[in-house]
């Protein structure tokens, strides 16, 4: 009887949360990969910090930029995640847009990795700000930037 109780519960507070489509982004970590395609030589955290950290003092190790975006979405089979960033090369303002179609996750949220490289990413320069949308059709349904953005 009590499990009934519960189930119930759950339910209801299930069909009061739900929404025709939500989006919700996570979190955004913008990355340089270095030539090989690391963005860090060991799984610990520090050590990707630290490389990272030597990717930014060292621009000639780099050769791209990648944003990993963990989001989650309901409503909606199949979404759009795009990646707008600001960058600056040799005192001129770049800007670049990279964009991937996902299928939504069954339950929890899920990691995407959109990335700039080849010649795209030696035109575009140091990375200024960043703004990461996730689209339903022509709806954004959720949005995080950068500070600077």
């Amino acid at each position: 009887m009590r499990w009934m109780k519960l189930f119930a519960l759950l339910c209801f507070a299930a069909a009061v949360t739900a929404r025709a489509e939500s989006a919700r982004i996570i979190k955004v970590l913008p990355s340089f990969l270095d030539e090989k395609g690391r963005h860090a030589l060991h799984p610990s955290l520090y050590e990707r910090d630290a490389y990272q950290s030597k990717l930014r003092r060292n621009p000639q190790l780099r050769s791209a930029l990648r944003f990993d975006v963990q989001w989650k979405v309901s409503g909606a089979e199949q979404v759009k995640i795009r990646v707008e960033a600001r960058g600056n090369k040799e005192g001129q303002p770049q800007q670049a847009v990279i964009e991937t179609t996902a299928k939504k996750p069954a339950l929890f949220s899920r990691w995407t990795q959109l990335k700039l490289d080849g010649a795209a990413y030696k035109q575009f320069g140091e990375l200024a700000a960043w703004r990461v949308t996730v689209w339903s059709g022509d709806q954004q349904l959720a949005e995080q930037k950068s500070f600077l953005w």
